[in-house]
């Protein structure tokens, strides 16, 4: 494996060098505040729409970049950019975020998603990391308690791109729950948010994680009981790598040494289920029985797969010491660093056809937001720093990656 340091100087490069003037140069709309989140692989405007779980992953971005890596000024400004669009136009009258806006903020789409909920829990909760605005802590916390009522409802069907059918559940709303509650825990010291975080976990590894077929599906019934195919046999390899390592933030906090080892297990099965034999890569989606999945665009390479298999992989390797977790780093990386980089730009592709050629095809929004993939950098240098401050003897006690 490469060693930490080469990994270190990597991801510095690809989030200070990279990331950051591509999004400076093209995305951040200090016209009119927010970024534009449908711009091509070349920085050239898609559209003027602006959605709004990319703007609240925006405020993420900039304030973890500030937090994390480097306290530069423009940081916050940018995270502060996102922030007054995000209180100027993302609430309807109840207090839920909407969907999509154009690009002065009104509102074409209103509250059919619960993520832009929880993206704006996740952002708010960051930026006041960095800031200390005490709204910003506020529009977290009210919207986190809105969020966890609306989930709870019979009726819950907010779940756009694809809106939830009546009587089912799905994977996504506790996986992400699992984390953002999880940071925001970790934001206000509120131990009821640590029960709740546990709450969220318990719900993927109890329901969706099955164990006898050595995957996390997507869907199941209201009452927790499979569903046929091909609803009830979708899987989401990428998705699943990310909730097992929400999940492991989670048990690392709690020094559940049994969680981490089943959830990095988790996350190997799908690795091993979601790599492209023939071209490599990660597929998008797959059925368990060899049906025609139940989302389309099952066999596209997208970015945000390699980029949580980048993270997820040294973080199982952190936390268990298996030597799989490196192996597939290798092979992740091998690929997607051989694929995804725009050298003109400086950015990563979003999508790949199978055979891993550049495509404009859409799959599920026209978005390019700056989340996945500056999110992966930044968590995989705290990462390595504290593994170098361990193996230095400088670590204070108790410190660790949040």
């Amino acid at each position: 494996m490469t060693d930490p340091q080469s990994l270190c100087r990597r991801y510095r490069e690809l989030l200070l060098d990279r990331f950051v003037p591509f999004w400076f140069r093209f995305g951040i709309d200090w016209e009119h505040g927010g970024v534009l989140s449908c711009i091509h692989e070349d920085g050239a405007l898609a559209s003027e729409d602006k959605f709004i779980w990319s703007q609240a992953r925006s405020v993420w971005t900039f304030s973890a970049l500030y937090n994390r890596v480097e306290r530069r000024p423009e940081f916050l400004r940018a995270a502060a950019n996102s922030v007054r669009f995000l209180l100027a136009h993302g609430r309807d009258r109840q207090g839920r975020w909407v969907y999509r806006t154009d690009r002065k903020g009104d509102v074409i789409e209103g509250p059919i998603s619960i993520y832009a909920d929880c993206f704006a829990v996740y952002g708010f909760s960051e930026y006041y990391r960095a800031t200390r605005d005490e709204e910003a802590l506020a529009v977290a916390r009210e919207t986190f308690e809105r969020i966890r009522r609306r989930v709870e409802e019979p009726d819950f069907q907010e779940t756009a791109p694809y809106p939830l059918p009546l009587g089912w559940r799905n994977h996504g709303v506790p996986m992400i729950l699992t984390e953002v509650t999880n940071e925001l825990a970790q934001t206000t010291s509120d131990g009821r948010l640590d029960t709740l975080a546990e709450e969220y976990s318990d719900r993927v590894m109890r329901h969706f994680l099955l164990p006898r077929r050595k995957a996390i599906v997507e869907f199941l019934s209201r009452d927790y009981q499979e569903l046929p195919p091909p609803a009830g046999t979708f899987v989401m390899p990428g998705h699943a790598i990310e909730s097992m390592w929400f999940v492991m933030h989670l048990a690392r906090r709690r020094g559940d040494v049994n969680t981490i080892g089943r959830a990095a297990e988790a996350m190997r099965w799908h690795l091993e289920r979601g790599w492209d034999p023939k071209f490599g890569g990660i597929f998008l989606s797959l059925d368990l029985e060899g049906h025609e999945p139940y989302f389309p665009h099952s066999d596209k390479k997208l970015w945000w797969p390699h980029t949580e298999a980048l993270y997820g992989t040294l973080l199982a390797h952190e936390l268990t010491g298996e030597p799989w977790c490196l192996e597939w780093y290798e092979k992740v990386a091998d690929w997607a660093w051989t694929h995804f980089p725009v050298p003109e730009t400086g950015e990563w592709r979003q999508r790949l056809t199978r055979e891993g050629k550049p495509t404009t095809e859409v799959v599920a929004l026209p978005v390019k937001d700056p989340f996945h993939l500056p999110r992966a950098a930044i968590l995989i240098l705290q990462l390595l720093e504290c593994a170098r401050e361990r193996e230095s003897g400088d670590l204070p006690a108790g410190k660790q990656p949040v």
